[in-house]
């Protein structure tokens, strides 16, 4: 797989490996880092979105989500029948799990900034874009989650002082994926591609800019996979075939990201991060499913109608036998294992 990475607090083998390989549950690593800090979209949230208003805000707080969450089913707000990536990657770094969800923490200012000082905090909305227009008004877009992190950071400042809350920063880990949000909505009104790429890598940039100003320098980018792979997206091919131009797009923005990293870590003096290739893991996976212990590439595990694209995975709908042989979990998420 095609990871690149300048990281030598965590190997970008191990980041790789977490987001494709299983994981039975919490290793007894030693802890690498103080705190993790989240963003990004679906694929990390655990459970911001489900403290927002609106019906039409994505969640994933009802059953059957969350089926084979460890210590008992419990619908926790992630897209899984468990445990996701955040978790995994937590997991590695010496954390139990994913830091707890920014807005389950935010009514209570004690409990956040315990939690920034112990753990780190999870920014992370489903639906989220790097653009403040995508999916608008229903989910927490890449810019304000980062303004959040900023009101967290002046809490801790507030607490151990402006030096120690730096260092504390300094020495976590900043996780990322985002941005396949953005792709999906262009590719259903397609436009200038060269415009889109350029749009989505400045809001990336300033995001990751912002960060490593308040002290983060220590960063986790996961890229875009194969968004033209997912259940929703094969459900519309009469195949059943993978959308190719999708595909293409989330590959070209996955070569400007490979780009903006290098640039960035030339420029910011001190910033190191590893870049992991979930497009290439996919490609990986889906040429031979059968070598990760996986039956099925294409149908979500839980939902209803063709290839169980058709709704989200709800309390009524119909679940494969072994989850965790389906890569897919729903129509756009993959499972605890994948």
């Amino acid at each position: 797989m095609g990871c690149n990475s300048s990281l030598a607090m965590v190997s970008i083998l191990q980041l790789c490996l977490i987001i494709g390989a299983a994981a039975a549950g919490p290793s007894k690593m030693v802890r690498l880092v103080p705190a993790m800090h989240v963003f990004g979209d679906s694929t990390l949230d655990v459970g911001n979105n489900n403290y927002l208003p609106g019906p039409n805000v994505p969640r994933a707080n009802t059953p059957l989500n969350g089926v084979d969450f460890p210590g008992g089913a419990r619908a926790t707000g992630r897209f899984s029948n468990g445990y996701h990536v955040a978790d995994f990657i937590a997991m590695r770094l010496g954390l139990k799990e994913s830091p707890p969800a920014y807005l389950s923490l935010a009514p209570r200012p004690t409990a956040l900034l315990l939690s920034a000082l112990a753990t780190g905090v999870s920014y992370a909305s489903a639906g989220a874009g790097i653009l403040d227009s995508t999916n608008a008004g229903n989910n927490i877009p890449l810019s304000k989650q980062v303004r959040y992190m900023e009101s967290t950071k002046a809490a801790m400042e507030a607490r151990v002082g402006k030096a120690a809350a730096r260092l504390l920063l300094s020495r976590s880990f900043f996780l990322f994926s985002v941005g396949s949000n953005d792709i999906s909505v262009f590719a259903a009104a397609p436009g200038d591609v060269a415009a889109l790429y350029a749009k989505l890598i400045s809001g990336y940039s300033a995001a990751i800019t912002d960060l490593y100003g308040m002290g983060a320098r220590k960063f986790g980018i996961i890229n875009v996979g194969l968004l033209g792979c997912v259940p929703v997206a094969r459900a519309l091919s009469a195949t059943g075939a993978c959308n190719d131009g999708l595909n293409q797009l989330s590959a070209g923005f996955n070569d400007k990201l490979r780009s903006l990293m290098a640039g960035l870590a030339a420029r910011l003096p001190g910033l190191d991060y590893s870049l992991a290739d979930n497009y290439n893991l996919s490609q990986v996976t889906f040429a031979n499913p059968a070598a990760s212990g996986y039956v099925s590439i294409d149908n979500a595990c839980c939902g209803s109608g063709r290839m169980g694209a058709e709704t989200d995975c709800l309390p009524n709908s119909t679940t494969c036998a072994d989850h965790n042989r389906f890569v897919f979990w729903d129509r756009g998420h993959v499972t605890g294992l994948s």
